[in-house]
Formats: structure tokens, C-alpha cells, sequence
């Protein structure tokens, strides 16, 4: 065993005082080297980490919604089509998502090959990915139905009493060829929307309330757009009177009407239809499941750093072996 003398001695700094041989150094000199591999994935993770922070806390602040708070929909909000008169379909219709009414019975749902559950609280159709519910199925299915028409009236009134409009009488009513950017929108005339087609432009967290005080009518092949990351779940059309969509047109966001939502022909809607009378289809496509959590990329950005942060490491103890 090779000893490592001081000044020819065996001094008490030496590893010899201390009882270790020189393959012990070795070992210790390895494994500072080892150590030093992880420098590198330190290195990182001290820029990579407070990087991670900032832009997470960017993220949470530019995702601060703009625009008037969110109508609450309450249970009227678990379903795509919720009426209280009745429901008619026309053609081979497809739904995502629940469909109800209320006080009416199941009787003034047609169209729809409906198909009664063991359970009779719910029906199932070949049209609807979802279940079908009405205020004669059994208990407690009239009870759920009542509280969501209720939620219903009640997200209708809080809407259409929102005070101090961003804009009122907009464009004079013809939405078309127009961008909206969140907020309080009124009218106390018609709203038309042609085949130029309308924009509702914002962030995922912004928030759009349209209060039409008469008609709302889509013509023909019109389309609402969305762009900066916009959510149909965010844009709420309070009409007094009726929704017409027209053929073929694109509707997007929750319409709140306190009379009837007509879809013509081959149009579709991405949002909910909550209607206060009836809810009448010809073909069309209604998908109420377009929606997002607006802060999930507040979670998303933070979870991609540390895995990445993870990854290195995991590279730098592979490289050791």
C-alpha cells in the first residue's frame, strides 16, 4: 500500500494519518470528476428553472380575461340543446353532447328514434352522443330537469340586465364583415349577420356578451369565426327574440334566446342552444364540447420546463454509467 507523506513524514493531513490508501483517493478524485459531469444539468436548471417561472407568470398575467365576467349557466350548462316547449329534428342531425326538456314531456321530442334507458330516467338516439332527457322520465330526471331550466331563465336575466355596454348599437345591427373584441356588446334593434361572416377576436380567457333586444339571424352560408384563441364557451348571445341560423351557416358560442333557435338546413352550431320556447333542426351538426380550460397553458409551460430539466439529468446519470 503506497502511502502519501508530507515533508517526508506521515503527517496528520496526510490520507495515510487518516487511514485511507491511495485507491481511495482515486475513488474520491472519480468521484468529484463524476460530479462534475452534473455541472452542466445545474447549470441548466439554474437558467431553465427561473426561465420556467417568468414565462409562467407571464402566461397567468396575459391570460387575465378582458371583457365582463362570464354568465353563469348553472345546470343549464350540462346540456347542448335545452328547450321548454319542445325539440324537433328533421334529417340526420348529429349531436355531442345532452339534449332536455322541460316542463313539456318527452312527446315534443321528435325526430330523434328515441330509445328509453332500463333505468327510464334517460332515452338514448342514434343522432345524440350524449343521453336525452325529459320532465315525464323518472325520478329524479324531472327534478334535474326543472333546476336546469330555472339555471336557464336565470342565465337569460343576468345576461340580458348586464349594465354599462362597451358598445351599444354596434355597426347598426349588421355584424357582417366586422371583428368584435371582448365585451359588453347591445342593440336594441334586429342583429343580421351575412355571408361575409363575423370575427369574434380575443384570448382564450376573454369574454363576449351580445344583448339583442329583437331578431338574431345568420343568412345563408355565414360563418362566425374565431381567432386569437377565442372559445365559443366565452361568447353568450342574449336574444328576446328568435335565432334563425340559415343554411349551411357556422354559429358559434351560447345562445340564450327567450323564444325559438331555428337551424336551417345543414347549419352548424358550436356552443349551446337554450331556448326558453322550442329548438328546431334540419341536419345539422351541434357540438357543445369545443371548449378549454383557459389555464391550462399556465400548467402546460411550467410541467414541459421540469420535464425537460428532468430529461438532462436523466442524460447526465446515463452518461456516468
Amino acid at each position: 500500500m503506497a502511502l502519501v507523506e508530507e515533508n517526508g513524514m506521515v503527517g496528520n493531513r496526510s490520507v495515510a494519518y487518516r487511514g485511507r490508501s491511495a485507491s481511495v483517493v482515486g475513488s474520491g478524485l472519480g468521484g468529484r470528476a463524476d460530479r462534475a459531469r452534473y455541472w452542466p444539468a445545474i447549470l441548466i436548471s439554474m437558467i431553465v428553472v427561473p426561465m420556467i417561472v417568468v414565462l409562467g407568470f407571464f402566461t397567468m398575467v396575459s391570460s387575465q380575461a378582458a371583457g365582463p365576467s362570464a354568465v353563469n349557466l348553472g345546470t343549464s350548462g350540462n346540456f347542448v340543446i335545452l328547450a321548454k316547449t319542445g325539440i324537433s329534428n328533421t334529417g340526420s342531425s348529429q349531436i355531442w353532447g345532452d339534449i332536455g326538456v322541460s316542463p313539456i314531456d318527452a312527446t315534443a321530442i321528435t325526430g330523434f328514434g328515441l330509445v328509453m334507458d332500463a333505468s327510464g330516467t334517460f332515452s338514448t338516439s342514434s343522432l345524440v352522443t350524449g343521453s336525452v332527457y325529459a320532465a315525464d322520465y323518472t325520478a329524479p330526471t324531472p327534478t334535474m330537469m326543472t333546476a336546469a331550466v330555472s339555471d336557464m331563465e336565470t342565465a337569460y336575466t343576468d345576461a340580458a340586465g348586464r349594465t354599462s355596454p362597451d358598445w351599444t348599437e354596434r355597426w347598426a345591427g349588421d355584424l357582417t364583415g366586422q371583428t368584435a373584441t371582448p365585451g359588453l356588446y347591445k342593440w336594441g334593434t334586429s342583429v343580421l349577420i351575412s355571408a361575409a361572416g363575423f370575427t369574434v377576436s380575443g384570448a382564450a380567457s376573454d369574454v363576449w356578451i351580445f344583448q339583442i333586444a329583437q331578431n338574431l339571424d345568420l343568412a345563408n352560408g355565414a360563418s362566425v369565426y374565431l381567432s386569437g384563441g377565442a372559445l365559443a364557451s366565452n361568447i353568450f348571445w342574449q336574444v328576446a327574440g328568435q335565432t334563425t341560423i340559415g343554411t349551411t351557416a357556422a354559429m358559434k358560442g351560447i345562445i340564450l334566446c327567450q323564444t325559438a333557435i331555428v337551424l336551417n338546413t345543414g347549419a352548424t352550431l358550436v356552443g349551446r342552444a337554450l331556448a326558453q320556447t322550442a329548438v328546431t333542426l334540419d341536419s345539422n351538426m351541434i357540438d357543445g364540447s369545443g371548449t378549454m380550460i383557459p389555464e391550462f397553458s399556465q400548467v402546460l409551460i411550467p410541467l414541459i420546463g421540469m420535464v425537460f430539466v428532468v430529461a438532462m439529468v436523466s442524460r447526465v446519470r446515463n452518461q456516468k454509467k
